[in-house]
């Protein structure tokens, strides 16, 4: 009996443990063949997998979104597509291109003297006391839907009188159930204008536009006042009060009345500045309890673009849809000769936008958006300094490619040339390396061109920048009008051509200069000491060691010593202004691509010590130079304008009052499946020409983001064989106890 009773219990145990193994498998076969299961790292819903979405992200939150605030590059990422100025850059066309958006055609340009005869600009311009500029918008062009427009039974605009009860139930933009839309109008764009003087708001350009567009100034003055004598909450409507320098014509033409002739003025008709505002929006966001709630033009816009803003989260995520009244405008049929070949004429003539749904994902860390990025979430990506490495490697010609491990996955790089500049100053008003008597401007301005020559910017740009940069040879960029290629375009003072190439000045020519400046060895001859030099600089962190280091020694080739003053920015700025600073470094961004936003930054009389405080913060002061850009800045482009530029180049190089520094030159990245990208430095209303694969997308991503779960797998049998020991021991057990509760 006892012998039964054991076979028994053995029959039960075996099957117990057989059973634990069996369960086993099944749970590392099933982990496994989860493997075919959709990805699980996804950021994004599964059922938007195969949807046309473009995936970006965002750093640094936008502030404002109405245009006549808004000036960042951060926010302009997304006003560009919602709002349509009367004027864009053609995409693919370089030199950067002006073209209509919502016009028949360029605006046409009538200029007139004092008493109202028109003038004729190329015969005397001086004889110009207005520019007129006549702008003919498209009809049939509407609003995107949006409650300020909606309307009740009567024809009312429904929600432009809401009372406290219904503004308490209101939280957010879509609690509005009801939507409308409308054409737009000329008086549209004449009410924006209006608006840069608009006394609740502080518009960026003001200043400079006060100076242009007839009656500007005085309009600010007349709505400060009025708005004095108004409550509080009391909407100000700007069609009551006319602005003289802004004329309706009809329902689709208006004019803008320029003082004198200022040509750089057709380009701010390309920028959100100059976008059409309707006056019902301004009058429903003015509504009492909506601003507390955010339902403000600053974060809700109203445009007639390819897109409009449907969630703003902007601690998380910011996300555009396709306008659905947009229409009538399709990818260029033109472009450069190159466009062709690299495929990005193959969409010419098509309806646009080709993205329905842009999403920006707030990422505050470069490492993660990169690390997406990789894996495939987002379509295009910057490159941070400590991915560069991984992501970019130079050709055998010092070109920039992907590396093989980039390539493998179908990214390519894509580069452009900023219509930026980062140039090293020299103060003029110094002795030393401005000079006071003509004797001493001499000697100063080869010390300029000794200095020019050692610094070596090349070396700067493949250290510091990882190569991306091209060396200046003047103050202008490349894509800008005026800039000159190749030898044609060289700086002869620091480089020369040798071999097809551009190639700097031996430190000897240099050491030659100095000495000609009163300065051999580095030896002021007049009083046998070192020349020392002082480099006026913002507090710099301790990462920028290694370039202060650098920029000592490329002093030292010529024996200069260079003295580091860091200072904090205020204390730098105060500097400046004062004319204290000896040598400084700074940069500019252009607002517009024209040479003028470039030269004036060395015209005299925007000099920034003194009474000027302009942006000439090196306080150079040529009169020739001075003449001929007053000449230039009113001219139209042509042949007699480029002369004139390139003599004002060939001025600059010689007097040397900037080490000319470097274009930077941005990279970035894009999957296979992020098509028709041409960078546009210039043009930020570019989302309506890019094209996703979503079908690629979704089959890349599963494939670079399957589980490795054999880890799981192993991990499993591995804990279960540990725990079967113990398991035997206690089962081992259980078989004695019921053994003897039988045999009992």
């Amino acid at each position: 009996m006892e012998k039964e009773i054991k076979k028994q219990c053995d029959r039960c145990f075996r099957f117990d443990n057989s059973k634990i193994i069996w369960l086993g498998i099944v749970i590392v076969v099933g982990i496994l063949s989860a493997c075919s299961r959709p990805i699980w790292n996804s950021p994004y819903p599964s059922e938007d997998a195969s949807k046309n979405i473009l995936y970006n992200a965002f750093a640094e939150r936008p502030k404002h979104l109405d245009p006549v605030q808004s000036y960042s590059s951060n926010e302009i990422l997304l006003t560009a597509q919602i709002y349509q100025p009367p004027l864009q850059y053609h995409y693919l066309k370089r030199p950067f291109t002006l073209i209509p958006q919502t016009t028949h055609g360029m605006p046409l340009v009538k200029y007139i003297d004092e008493i109202g005869n028109e003038s004729h600009a190329e015969k005397d311009i001086t004889n110009i006391a207005y520019s007129i500029y006549e702008i003919s918008i498209k009809p049939d062009i509407r609003y995107q839907p949006h409650p300020a427009f909606a309307r009740n039974d009567q024809g009312n605009l429904r929600y432009h009188a809401l009372t406290q009860k219904e503004t308490e139930s209101i939280f957010k933009l879509s609690d509005f159930t009801a939507l409308g839309s409308r054409e737009l109008l000329a008086e549209d764009y004449a009410y924006q204008i209006k608006r840069l003087a608009h006394p609740k708001l502080h518009s960026p350009i003001f200043g400079l536009m006060s100076e242009y567009i007839v009656g500007l100034k005085e309009y600010a003055e007349t709505l400060r006042k009025i708005a004095d004598t108004l409550p509080k909450d009391t909407h100000l409507d700007l069609r009551d009060f006319p602005l003289e320098g802004v004329e309706i014509v009809d329902a689709f033409t208006y004019r803008i009345k320029i003082k004198g002739k200022y040509p750089q003025f057709i380009y701010w008709l390309a920028m959100p500045f100059f976008a059409p505002i309707p006056w019902e929006a301004e009058r429903f966001y003015s509504q009492p309890g909506l601003a507390e709630k955010n339902i403000t033009l600053d974060w809700y816009p109203v445009g007639t673009g390819a897109y409009m803003l449907v969630e703003n989260d902007p601690n998380r995520i910011m996300v555009l849809e396709r306008n659905p009244y947009f229409q009538g405008e399709y990818y260029p049929a033109d472009g450069m000769p190159e466009d062709e070949e690299s495929g990005l004429l193959a969409d010419a003539g098509k309806p646009l936008p080709f993205i329905d749904r842009v999403i920006f994902s707030r990422e505050k860390e470069n490492i993660p958006r990169w690390n997406k990025f990789l894996q495939g979430y987002y379509d295009a990506s910057g490159i941070g300094s400590d991915s560069f490495d991984q992501a970019v490697q130079l050709t055998s010609h010092g070109e920039a490619t992907v590396t093989e491990e980039m390539q493998q996955q179908g990214i390519r790089l894509e580069t452009a040339v900023a219509a930026s500049t980062y140039y090293m100053g020299f103060n003029m008003l110094d002795p030393v390396v401005g000079g006071r008597t003509d004797q001493e401007k001499a000697a100063a301005r080869k010390l300029r061109q000794a200095i020019s020559i050692a610094v070596d910017y090349e070396e700067y740009v493949s250290i510091f920048a990882n190569g991306r940069g091209i060396p200046a040879q003047g103050p202008i960029p490349p894509g800008i009008m005026g800039y000159r290629e190749g030898k044609e375009g060289m700086n002869d003072i620091v480089h020369q051509w040798i071999d097809g190439r551009i190639k700097r000045r031996s430190i000897e020519e240099a050491k030659k200069l100095l000495a000609e400046a009163g300065y051999p060895d580095g030896i002021d001859i007049k009083t046998g000491a070192p020349l020392v030099l002082y480099f006026d600089a913002t507090s710099r962190s301790a990462d920028d060691k290694s370039i202060l280091d650098w920029m000592r020694k490329q002093f030292k080739k010529i024996n200069i010593q260079l003295v580091v003053r860091s200072t904090d920015y205020n204390r730098f700025q105060d500097k400046m202004r004062k004319g204290n600073a000896q040598i400084f470094e700074w940069g500019w961004n252009a607002d517009y691509p024209d040479p003028e936003n470039f030269f004036f930054l060395l015209y005299g009389p925007q000099s920034k010590a003194g009474n000027h405080s302009g942006n000439n913060a090196a306080n150079y002061d040529n009169p020739e130079y001075n003449q001929l850009f007053e000449r230039m800045e009113k001219m139209d482009n042509g042949p007699e304008r480029q002369a004139i530029i390139d003599q004002m180049v060939e001025i600059l190089r010689y007097d040397a009052p900037w080490l000319w520094g470097y274009h930077p030159k941005d990279y970035a990245l894009y999957h296979a499946w992020f098509q028709n990208v041409k960078p546009n430095k210039m043009s930020y209303n570019n989302m309506k020409y890019l094209r996703i694969n979503a079908e690629l997308r979704e089959r890349k991503q599963s494939e670079w983001n399957q589980p490795v779960l054999w880890p799981i797998g192993l991990a499993v049998i591995i804990l279960m064989l540990s725990l079967l020991p113990g398991f035997i021991a206690y089962r081992q057990k259980e078989r004695k106890t019921e053994a003897k509760q039988l045999v009992g």
